[in-house]
């Protein structure tokens, strides 16, 4: 008779996507670390697609006195992010799992910044901007002038669609994978964006 761990693993994969799920369980790390990986991977998921992902965390019943330190580290953080607007739902799939809906990217944007949350790094610098290439400049301009447009502001001046070029790209840049491809998926993201304002 086959185990039905793995019966249940294969129904994982075909729903989600092997892409789609972390397994915090694999390099057995402690509850801070756990949460800081989720938190990255969760916010590189929402850049990069958003939609429903699995988050794994164990039971803990490994774990000494039975205290599930990663699932319960992870539950915090996941509260953290869903009032920054980086998770927009959790649901318990299993005694060790989550499902996570994630937030569409314009509300990440949106999300206030509370004293007591993990501190995000300071917004860049507008002339750090510069190093963008003029392609995802001119489309991080477009997404800045269609959500000033949304929030009611319809003729913003140059400097006003300065800051919130910098606001967006501070918002969306943590989420961005790693890697030589970086500034390409920072434009599908901003498409990604544009396409939820005009669906608002």
């Amino acid at each position: 008779m086959r185990d039905p761990r793995f019966l249940s693993q294969a129904f994982d994969e075909a729903r989600f996507g092997p892409e789609r799920i972390l397994n915090l369980r694999e390099r057995l790390p402690t509850g801070d670390q756990a949460a800081e990986r989720a938190e990255l991977w969760l916010r590189e998921r929402q850049v990069l697609g958003g939609g429903e992902v699995l988050l794994i965390t164990g039971r803990g019943s490994g774990s000494e006195g039975g205290v599930a330190v990663v699932r319960e580290a992870v539950l915090r953080r996941l509260a953290s992010l869903r009032r920054r607007n980086v998770v927009a739902e959790v649901r318990e799939h299993t005694a060790g799992s989550f499902v996570v809906v994630l937030a569409p990217l314009a509300a990440l944007v949106d999300a206030p910044r509370r004293k007591r949350d993990v501190a995000m790094p300071a917004p860049p610098d507008p002339k750090a901007l510069e190093g963008l290439g003029a392609d995802t400049r001119a489309l991080l301009r477009q997404l800045a002038v269609r959500a000033l447009d949304v929030l009611g502001v319809h003729a913003p001046s140059k400097r006003f669609v300065g800051d919130e070029m910098v606001r967006q790209f501070a918002a969306l840049a943590p989420g961005l994978p790693a890697g030589a491809d970086r500034e390409a998926a920072l434009r599908a993201a901003i498409a990604r964006e544009m396409e939820e304002l005009d669906e608002r």
